[in-house]
């Protein structure tokens, strides 16, 4: 009832699956949620890290003004020539761009090159890195910046201090560093939904 159909979404959604990427793109409402967040910042400026099929990505990208940009970075060829072919198919080539390579050298890239600042971010890569990427985007930002992160709960095995899982360690080590970072302040939210039991984290990068 709050999302309803829409064509460019479904299609993003097909497209993925009939090129055989994993099922794991954000559900309809969390996408909603980052659309809200991101217009609730007034972000004129995002960097998503983690394409997959664009689906995030046409969500994120909506929420930008006319003169807004969405950059997003992903590894697999794959995976970018779809999420580039739904991003057109929905209208937004003009302010959305797919970076192909691996997230770690676009950062250091970005960084390096002293852009400017992005507004909201949004995570959603692999998690053994995770630390490494909110490290990256707090370079990245500004006063006021947000950034959320995906999939933080891990079917609850995020509280199981023994797992030696890559991801669980590499999102308990995020937590970590956003406890001991004054520059940042955040919550992690538990969800249930259609996608499992899993969360993510909101991320206010503050006054250094």
């Amino acid at each position: 009832m709050l999302i309803g159909p829409d064509a460019a979404l479904d299609a993003a959604g097909a497209a993925a699956e009939e090129a055989g990427l994993p099922p794991i793109a954000v559900a309809a409402n969390q996408g909603k949620l980052l659309h809200l967040l991101a217009r609730i910042q007034g972000a004129r400026r995002i960097l998503e890290i983690g394409t997959l099929a664009g689906y995030s990505a046409i969500w994120l990208a909506r929420a930008l003004p006319a003169d807004g940009t969405l950059t997003t970075l992903e590894i697999d060829p794959a995976h970018a020539a779809v999420a580039t072919a739904n991003l057109e198919r929905a209208g937004l080539a003009d302010r959305a761009e797919v970076r192909l390579g691996a997230a770690s050298d676009t950062l250091a890239e970005l960084i390096a090159r002293g852009v400017e600042p992005y507004d909201f971010f949004f995570v959603d890569a692999d998690k053994a890195n995770i630390p490494h990427y909110v490290e990256s985007a707090l370079a990245l930002a500004r006063p006021g910046s947000v950034i959320v992160v995906d999939n933080v709960v891990r079917e609850g095995k995020l509280a199981d201090a023994d797992s030696t899982d890559p991801a669980v360690v590499g999102v308990r080590r995020m937590h970590e560093l956003i406890a001991g970072e004054k520059r940042l302040d955040a919550t992690t939210v538990q969800t249930v939904g259609s996608r499992g039991h899993d969360g993510f984290t909101l991320i206010r990068v503050l006054e250094g």
